[in-house]
């Protein structure tokens, strides 16, 4: 009996690492439409957003070059995971209250596309959601841990990089200081 219980124990730890490491492999085999050739960003701080262009959610090719002139909040996000779900509630409110000041969020999911489009519809995410890959993550610096926001000056440039959870009020002391 006490071995039938261990095996119940560790498959209850090995298929969820199993689901994770499968996801992880999709994403590294998904790929962008375009990357800009830029190296890696190595400093938060001042440097200038790579480039790129990514499907959303609707098929449709976007650009950071599309948001020009306008503060953006660049969010690297998952379904899976419950800080990045915390924060959506708050970049609605701050795209609806904010847009016509020139601010910009724009979500860029490292997950698999269907889930990102059945969130992104149920929770009516009102601004780009985007599909990321390993590549994007890479040129902004490697992205270890979700969520990890950046917000980038309406000249592109990078002026904050932020690694966990944030509450509003952290993101709103940022764009009201760039708006």
């Amino acid at each position: 009996m006490p071995k039938k219980v261990a095996l119940k124990s560790f498959a209850w730890v090995v298929w969820p690492l199993l689901g994770v490491g499968a996801t992880f492999l999709m994403l590294r085999m998904q790929q962008p439409t375009s990357v800009s050739s830029a190296e890696p960003i190595q400093n938060a701080s001042s440097a200038s957003a790579p480039s790129f262009t990514l499907t959303n959610v609707n098929g449709r090719s976007v650009s950071l070059s599309d948001f020009k002139g306008k503060v953006v909040i660049l969010d690297f996000w998952a379904t899976w995971c419950p800080p990045c779900k915390q924060e959506i509630p708050d970049f609605i409110s701050l795209q609806s209250q904010y847009a016509s000041r020139g601010l910009q969020i724009v979500g860029i999911a490292l997950d698999q596309p269907d889930k990102v489009r059945a969130f992104a519809q149920q929770n009516g995410m009102n601004y780009p959601v985007l599909f990321g890959t390993d590549q994007i993550a890479a040129l902004y610096g490697g992205i270890e841990g979700i969520p990890t926001t950046f917000i980038l000056d309406k000249n592109g440039n990078i002026v904050t990089r932020f690694e966990g959870f944030r509450s509003r009020e952290d993101f709103e002391s940022e764009i009201n200081r760039l708006l």
